[in-house]
């Protein structure tokens, strides 16, 4: 670890840096202002297209691959001189500006356009769209990814372990079986709901000026239809359209892609605490890691600590996105800057994300079922065939079927003895009675194995 690492003030780029490699580009300060950057360009080359800003012809073909050569190859070098022009300016997008114009100003064919660098736009403009590029790209080339992998991995645990029968506890008591894979199929369902979400959730941008109504815009070109013209280039960038605005856009998407970011983390939280629960029941084992210690004292202990880090790092990504969702669409009137601290958090909920993520798949990595108690749970507990034979005497209206098995179980101790005792003595048809008396805990898990498999 570097001395950068140890001295960081943040985990994320700590103790946990390689593991948000992947976000550092998108949400660094680096990754916000060559978004900037992005924006300024596209929005130059537009005007550039628009034949009611005769002033400002299209550029050329070598002209336009220069200007977006600028954000392609933007560098870390780059960025450190726009925030040397900052250090001037104390504005940053104003910086981004001037950048821009000092790389083109002895460019003979693009300097006469400079001065429509940043034309008609107020900083938000182009924060908003920079902000909006970052979370597509983050939602598409990293987020998504990862998501998958871990739906995937419980997907495949699901089959493997279909049919092995596990008993539920519903209230924390004995209650119906399952199968472990049914239970892990039942995470994957919840996870792909809201991966469908995520990625079909719109995020959108505006381009409309210091308070939304285009007044410089129509102040200098009063016959440009500035609206349609606004929605062409939204949309150009890939991003939804955002019509009616104040000086900012409302960040409502923001809180929108924050929520269901929260829902898919609290699905995971919830897992990590029942897999958490079931390795304490020693329904599982944990793979033990030359060199690992479990306890400074006590030298037997494989602590759960893959899912209990994954828990902690969720609920911080969570934490955050409940703020976001909660502060961003709030705006004083037509602006405050309230909003500008908490954007640049955003990376910060998104790496938290990624941790408990690779947390929660290194745990499941580790994970063996332990075979033996979890039949040895299920054979002690024939008190949960209650159902199935209430059930089928309810059927064949036998008196009081409920109240029959409620006497029979509540507060004693059942086998399979007494169970198939009282079913031998219960008039129902010989085929019916004998399908109760053959069955089990580990074999009582309905369609638990098919629906396992489905998924």
């Amino acid at each position: 670890m570097s001395d950068a690492q140890l001295l960081a003030l943040s985990p994320l780029d700590g103790r946990y840096a390689g593991k948000v490699d992947a976000l550092r580009p998108i949400f660094s300060e680096y990754g916000l202002i060559k978004a900037r950057i992005r924006v300024e360009i596209e929005w130059l080359l537009a005007l550039g297209l628009e034949p009611g800003v005769p002033e400002l012809p299209a550029f050329s073909q070598s002209a336009t691959t220069r200007l977006r050569a600028l954000a392609d190859t933007f560098s870390v070098a780059d960025a450190a001189r726009v925030k040397a022009i900052e250090r001037t300016t104390n504005h940053d997008v104003k910086a981004v500006e001037y950048f821009i114009k000092e790389r083109f100003d002895s460019d003979q064919e693009l300097r006469p356009a400079l001065e429509f660098v940043h034309f008609a736009c107020t900083s938000e403009d182009i924060n908003n769209l920079g902000y909006a590029l970052m979370l597509q790209e983050a939602r598409v080339a990293v987020l998504l990814p990862a998501l998958d992998r871990l739906v995937a991995h419980l997907a495949n645990m699901a089959h493997a372990h279909a049919n092995l029968a596990m008993l539920s506890r519903t209230h924390g008591q004995t209650a119906s079986p399952t199968t472990v894979g049914k239970e892990l199929a039942n995470v994957v369902a919840r996870l792909r709901r809201q991966r469908d979400v995520l990625a079909a959730l719109p995020i959108p941008g505006k381009i409309n000026g210091a308070v939304g109504n285009y007044n410089a815009h129509v102040a200098a070109y009063p016959h440009v239809d500035w609206p349609a013209f606004s929605q062409a280039f939204v949309q150009t960038l890939g991003l939804h359209w955002q019509a009616y605005t104040t000086q900012i856009e409302p960040h409502d998407g923001i809180a929108e892609l924050s929520d269901v970011h929260k829902r898919i983390n609290t699905v995971a939280i919830d897992l990590c605490r029942d897999l958490w629960g079931y390795i304490s029941l020693g329904y599982f084992k944990q793979a033990v890691k030359a060199g690992e210690v479990g306890s400074s004292t006590m030298p037997h202990k494989v602590n759960p600590i893959d899912f209990e880090n994954a828990e902690g790092n969720l609920g911080i990504a969570n934490a955050l996105f409940e703020h976001f969702s909660a502060k961003l669409p709030i705006s004083r009137w037509q602006r405050d800057l309230t909003d500008s601290t908490v954007l640049r958090a955003l990376g910060t909920a998104f790496g938290h994300t990624l941790v408990g993520f690779d947390a929660l798949l290194r745990g499941l990595g580790k994970l063996t079922v332990n075979h033996e108690r979890i039949a040895a749970d299920l054979d002690a507990s024939w008190e949960v065939l209650a159902e199935a034979v209430q059930t089928v005497m309810r059927r064949y209206g036998l008196p009081n079927p409920y109240e029959q098995l409620k006497a029979l179980t509540r507060g004693h101790g059942i086998d399979a003895g007494s169970m198939r005792e009282f079913v031998a003595g219960l008039d129902l048809p010989v085929a019916e009675r004998q399908r109760l008396l053959d069955m089990t805990p580990a074999t009582y898990t309905g369609l638990a194995e098919q629906l396992a498999k489905a998924i």
